[in-house]
């Protein structure tokens, strides 16, 4: 495993610059110029979630300390969150296409799971956040309560690398209808494959449909079901949430502190992202 940062930001902007989003020649404008390009903004970005600062008024304090033999120049905290909130699709796309070159994208499985993004825990956040427009009340069946945020749906391959993920309502769209949005929407793997679920993916309609789209659904029966000739594979579904407890806890999701939808989305492509590319690098 490599450990080095200095390596891993050096190779991740190399990539991001020549393959993903490369610096485009535009005529000088008035006022200063960006003091970082978007792939520099989105290597600190990155930095951000593996150092584990996950407020940007911290960050911008210890960044200099940290990574300025890399970035002699960085801007202010202000500047810097209006630009990574704008640069929350390059993210997105950034992370997606670091997970389409590791050697587990040819792999024919993956995983799936939802999990929620918690946004506020009294009733005038609920009243004023500016989150109202994705956030709602949902059940977090996992840990028996309710919570007033969004539910984020995942679905990675067997090391860990997220392939597909978006993020919406829970009152608006269950489990098995935000999934099957994904599905169509985002191509999970180079061709049909089977993907491990748990019981709430559950039901004759989501399983047509995604067999109609050439991916075979495994997950445990229910209790008013027969059991299967092969056991359910247990330990390969306790990967998937190895990998949600590593973006909440370890990368900070949990601790987002967004207060925007476009912000909101910005720091979860920025956890996947990170995520992503140490599997990447490693």
């Amino acid at each position: 495993m490599k450990t080095e940062l200095d390596a891993l930001l050096t190779a991740l902007y190399v990539h991001l610059d020549d393959h993903v989003m490369p610096s485009p020649a535009q005529p000088r404008k008035r006022g200063r110029p960006p003091v970082l390009t978007s792939a520099e903004a989105v290597v600190v970005a990155v930095a951000q979630v593996l150092l584990r600062c996950d407020q940007e008024r911290y960050w911008m304090r210890t960044a200099a300390a940290r990574i300025g033999h890399l970035f002699p120049r960085l801007p202010s905290q202000a500047v810097y969150n209006r630009q990574l909130r704008k640069l929350g699709p390059q993210m997105s796309a950034a992370a997606l296409w670091l997970a389409r070159h590791v050697p587990t994208w040819h792999e024919p499985l993956r995983l799936m799971d939802g999990t929620p993004v918690r946004c506020g825990a009294s009733r005038v956040t609920v009243n004023r956040s500016s989150l109202g427009e994705i956030a709602g009340y949902g059940m977090d069946k996992s840990h028996h309560a309710f919570y007033w945020g969004a539910k984020l749906m995942l679905i990675t391959t067997a090391d860990g690398a997220v392939t597909a993920f978006s993020l919406a309502c829970p009152k608006e769209l269950d489990e098995r209808k935000q999934a099957l949005h994904l599905l169509h929407v985002t191509p999970i793997a180079p061709g049909p494959c089977p993907i491990v679920c748990d019981k709430g993916f559950a039901g004759a309609g989501i399983e047509k449909a995604a067999a109609d789209l050439g991916h075979r659904l495994i997950r445990p029966a229910r209790e008013d079901e027969p059991a299967p000739a092969l056991p359910f594979p247990g330990w390969l579904r306790q990967r998937i949430e190895a990998i949600i407890w590593t973006l909440k806890n370890q990368l900070g999701l949990e601790r987002h502190n967004a207060r925007h939808p476009d912000g909101l989305w910005a720091r979860i492509s920025q956890r996947i992202l990170a995520l992503n590319a140490v599997i990447w690098h490693n």
